[in-house]
């Protein structure tokens, strides 16, 4: 029986595992360290994956999970943008979870809704019962900034953001380059550009915004984000929330004892996220890249799609032995210098291994995250969504991170095998690994007793006591 003292989270997520692993560790922190409980609501457009399932089955039983009847995408043609699909599976599922907060409110003490940052149209389901609704911003304060901005900017330009001749000036921020700014917003004549318009009209009229990052890695667009606007929600950093181990019904155990035959600091761990995708043609560049440098890699391969960076974003798994797409005699030849993994493997145990030395990385905030943490260099191969800010961050701003040289669309062999020399063997990987091992350093005291994003979070976390008292 629910107890009537302990005030309840609702937190609506959004499919991929992507936006679901951060607001299940920032539901866990909160149940931990606030005594709170925690509903997690996940709209969605068909059964849920083995990963899903694997994941939330390691949740503490003060955080439960639904998974809303899944809806009808059959009116819909094969080439919709993944942002708009998660918007339409948000909308669609409205009257599912307007019977859920009910059934909440009934039952509960439901003091607060925290929304993924792409599930802002729950706001008005969440006003009808009179609950005060939050964003979980699983991305950077820079992202966020854009977000913002991205009204003005629309007034400003008529050109499509990759075309404008001079870089973003987001304040607090290193500029950007237009072509830099993330997917969604660069067909502007695109239904997912005018959704994101919709969405950053939308969070101004949040209570207030959780960032997934912390102060160190982005003091200035974080104070530039306090000191906003008058119309801005308040901005908490309470990042960087990370998970302690990964998880897939596979304990990974192949790849750890493999790692453990190898040198200190000596192998590249190559990975593209849950959602990244290659083409065939540059699939079997990144094979021989790996090979000609002759550094030791961990590979996690999936198999190729020609069309879609993130084709495996709602599967987080490919259908196909990705194995079998690699060039003839690779493995042969590689054998004992790598090895290849199909689709997944122990990410975070890893990174945290002491013969883990790199990691060639999508950029996706989680992943990167997770290097910060373990104090991982980086070589930065962003593929979509806001994964070239991402590498901005990192190489340009921070700099900790090399960035692959992909403008002309296609990375060749030479640029990879380069590359990944430069960081494994070369002075810019002692460069960069002293400068990563800086930034975890900075992640582990922002989530220390008194650090800048504990406090933040129990700043959000008071508030919500005290609406409970109200």
């Amino acid at each position: 029986m629910e107890d009537p003292v302990v005030p309840r989270i609702a937190v609506i997520a959004t499919p991929g595992m992507g936006h679901l692993i951060p607001l299940v560790e920032f539901a866990r922190r909160l149940v931990l360290r606030h005594n709170f409980s925690v509903t997690i609501l996940i709209p969605t457009d068909r059964s849920p994956v083995t990963p899903q399932i694997s994941f939330l089955k390691t949740l503490p039983t003060s955080i439960n999970h639904v998974f809303l009847p899944p809806v009808s995408f059959d009116d819909l043609p094969d080439d919709v943008t993944v942002e708009f699909r998660i918007s339409l599976i948000i909308t669609r599922s409205l009257p599912a979870l307007r019977d859920s907060l009910r059934e909440l409110t009934e039952s509960t003490r439901l003091v607060a809704l925290v929304a993924d940052l792409f599930a802002a149209d729950a706001f008005d389901v969440a006003r009808e019962f009179g609950i005060p609704q939050y964003i979980f911003f699983s991305a950077t304060a820079m992202a966020l900034s854009l977000f913002f901005h991205l009204p003005e900017l629309d007034r400003r330009f008529s050109c499509e953001y990759r075309d404008l001749p001079e870089p973003v000036k987001l304040p607090g921020c290193l500029p950007v380059q237009g072509r830099d700014l993330f997917d969604p917003i660069q067909d502007r004549k695109d239904e997912t550009y005018k959704w994101m318009l919709h969405l950053a009209k939308r969070y101004k009229t949040a209570s207030g915004i959780m960032v997934n990052s912390f102060m160190d890695i982005e003091s200035g667009a974080f104070k530039a984000l306090k000191e906003g606007q008058p119309d801005y929600p308040p901005v908490y950093p309470v990042g960087p929330l990370t998970r302690s181990c990964s998880t897939n019904g596979d304990d990974g155990s192949e790849c750890l004892r493999w790692l453990d035959l190898q040198p200190s600091g000596s192998v590249l761990f190559v990975s593209f996220g849950s959602a990244g995708t290659l083409s065939q043609p540059q699939l079997t560049e990144l094979a021989f890249g790996l090979e000609m440098s002759g550094q030791r890699f961990l590979w996690v391969a999936k198999s190729p799609h020609e069309k879609a960076a993130n084709a495996s974003y709602f599967s987080a798994q490919t259908k196909e032995n990705p194995l079998d797409f690699l060039p003839v005699g690779f493995l042969e030849r590689t054998n004992g210098l790598g090895l290849v993994v199909p689709s997944w493997a122990p990410q975070v145990q890893v990174l945290g291994h002491g013969s883990t030395g790199g990691f060639l990385t999508h950029c996706g905030w989680n992943s990167t995250l997770e290097t910060i943490v373990q104090g991982v260099p980086i070589i930065a191969w962003p593929l979509f969504a806001e994964q070239k800010m991402n590498a901005v961050l990192l190489a340009d701003d921070l700099k900790a991170a090399l960035k692959i040289n992909n403008d002309d669309g296609l990375v060749s062999r030479e640029e990879i095998a380069k590359t990944v020399k430069r960081l494994i063997e070369g002075e810019e990987g002692k460069r960069l690994r002293n400068k990563m091992k800086e930034l975890s350093g900075s992640a582990a005291l922002a989530l220390s007793e008194n650090g800048s994003s504990t406090l933040s979070f129990a700043e959000v976390a008071q508030i919500w006591e005290d609406n409970m008292k109200a």
